[in-house]
């Protein structure tokens, strides 16, 4: 979701409650319809207060799940060009063959695998090189000290690059559960509905808006945040996006070129294979 689409919708909400209070307001007593109102206000200060507390408890957690998000799709791509420096102490052959199989992991976690993040349809699939990665390496058969050591060092590093990748798309299905959405929005609505019996004839039309837009626009820029961080992969602003690995394919040509390594990968700019 982008700033505009969001703006729209504070906008339109707001727009919708207030027009309500409004409305309302016409056939309100004087005085609100509550006889008490510093009793009926220690209510809603409750309602209020439990909302806040509740939705603001859960956009930490959900923040803490999109850092995570987040620092697993920087690990996952630093990790990557670590292996490749890796694969150069294995026998040649299979070095440079894990080379450029590692360059198509990147360009599809990059490319294809990112775009299905962003559309939510990744799922339970792996990525297809990770197995292309698995299946070469298994024919290793290291003979020297050096090799041995670096195959050993692969090992780990293909341990902590899948768990890399699992906090990467963790959050791609959505964090928050669908019952606590029906408690936030129902909770929203109780407070909405609340608001109404403040509703005041004896006031200006400009307060009564004032006390209903005011509350709306709070409560919806929340949830338009939650909602954020409930869904980080996409566009917009602040959206996660494949910064790192692109920034790791880079590095790897670079390093290439340094020391004039000749790897044709097997796979297209998105990390299709040929």
């Amino acid at each position: 979701m982008n700033l505009v689409w969001a703006a729209l919708i504070v906008l339109l909400i707001t727009a919708v409650t207030v027009a309500a209070m409004l409305l309302v307001r016409r056939r309100a007593p004087e005085g609100s319809y509550f006889s008490d109102g510093d009793r009926a206000s220690g209510v809603f200060g409750v309602l209020a207060t439990g909302f806040s507390v509740l939705l603001g408890f859960i956009i930490f957690l959900a923040f803490s799940s999109y850092d995570q998000t987040r620092t697993g799709a920087e690990t996952e791509a630093t990790i990557v060009a670590q292996q490749v420096q890796t694969a150069q102490f294995l026998p040649r052959d299979a070095g440079t063959e894990l080379t450029g199989e590692l360059m198509c992991y990147a360009r599809s976690v990059a490319g294809t695998e990112w775009e299905a993040l962003n559309a939510g349809t990744l799922g339970d699939s792996i990525n297809p090189w990770g197995a292309e990665l698995y299946l070469t390496i298994s024919t290793v058969e290291p003979r020297s000290a050096t090799e041995q050591s670096a195959y050993d060092r692969w090992m780990d590093q293909t341990t902590d690059r899948e768990q890399a990748r699992i906090d990467r798309v963790h959050g791609a299905e959505g964090i928050i559960p669908t019952p606590l959405w029906l408690v936030l929005y129902v909770t929203a609505g109780i407070i909405f509905v609340y608001l109404l019996f403040f509703a005041d004839r004896a006031e200006g039309p400009v307060t009564q808006g004032m006390l209903m837009g005011s509350v709306t626009v709070v409560i919806t820029l929340l949830m338009l945040l939650l909602a954020f961080f409930d869904h980080p992969h996409g566009d917009g602003v602040g959206r996660l996006q494949p910064t790192a690995m692109e920034r790791t394919l880079r590095v790897i040509d670079a390093q290439r070129a340094v020391v004039g390594l000749d790897v044709t990968p097997p796979c297209d700019e998105h990390g299709n294979r040929r």
